[in-house]
């Protein structure tokens, strides 16, 4: 009862204090003033960086739509016939092409020490993820999904031996395969480029978009270095990876909506080239 009493008379004459002397009230409010400043700027900033996570998937996915649109505009600009016409038709496909789409993920196990790293991220068979899918970050390729359950993927990351990425050259379009065969972590090999391919230090390598997995036109690396394969027959490029899996953490799965359709006419396609082997037999 004492304290209760002691508390409210000190309440009283608080306000009593500053409502009729000015100096205490202005002090007052410019502290007060003060202290509700910072706690602002402590909320805004705990705020912040809770959101940081979906602002980096945002900007990924804006990279990566970028890089598809310098695709497409690179391609008509090589490809355009004379016929405006059918250019504008080349202009409307591509502006309207939905072959993928993405599904953002996170990286919740990575490793990078070993000759056979893995990374597993926290999409799944629930979320549409299937073995074979491409998997990007906002500076380049990350991988290929391997195995799926329901709530988690198994990623094998350009860092792994079983690795093998369809790529070109961006200035000349010459193919090649990407390929790690361990050591530096920011760096993997550009193999079976042929030999009258014309190769500068700093051309950039994207993904081919011939294998069904990527889009054309995504970001590997850039050329290091250009050597001989061991027969003599093709150049290998040393490239440097865009992409630092060491510490990637926000992913995107590409889902190629057309890919199904794609590989079942490559399946006919090949069981009507067999049967007709078959035949002349």
């Amino acid at each position: 009862m004492h304290w209760a009493c002691f508390l409210l008379l000190e309440g009283v004459s608080l306000v009593l204090l500053f409502r009729f002397n000015p100096y205490q009230r202005s002090v007052w409010f410019g502290k007060a003033t003060r202290v509700a400043g910072t706690m602002a700027d402590v909320s805004h900033r705990v705020q912040s960086h809770m959101h940081l996570g979906e602002e980096n998937q945002r900007l990924m996915i804006e990279n990566l739509r970028l890089q598809r649109e310098r695709e497409q505009w690179r391609r008509r600009q090589t490809q355009a016939p004379a016929d405006t016409a059918i250019a504008g038709l080349m202009a409307e496909a591509d502006s309207s092409d939905n072959t993928c789409r993405l599904i953002p993920a996170r990286v919740v196990d990575n490793s990078i020490r070993q000759s056979d790293n893995l990374i597993v991220i926290d999409r799944g068979s629930d979320h549409g993820v299937r073995p074979e899918m491409g998997v990007v970050c906002g500076t380049g390729v990350v991988g290929i999904v391997g195995q799926v359950s329901p709530r988690f993927s198994v990623v094998i990351p350009v860092l792994n031996r079983h690795s093998s990425i369809s790529c070109r050259l961006a200035r000349t379009n010459y193919f090649g395969y990407l390929r790690w065969h361990g050591g530096d972590v920011r760096k993997a090999v550009v193999e079976d480029v042929p030999r009258h391919a014309t190769v500068k230090r700093g051309d950039r390598v994207e993904t081919s978009g011939f294998s069904n997995v990527f889009p054309g036109g995504i970001t590997l690396g850039t050329v290091e270095s250009v050597g001989n394969s061991k027969d003599g027959l093709a150049y290998e490029l040393t490239v440097r990876l865009t992409a630092d899996l060491a510490c990637v953490e926000q992913v995107a799965v590409v889902d190629g909506t057309r890919r199904d359709e794609i590989a079942r006419l490559r399946q006919e396609a090949e069981e009507a080239l067999e049967g007709k082997k078959k035949k002349k037999r």
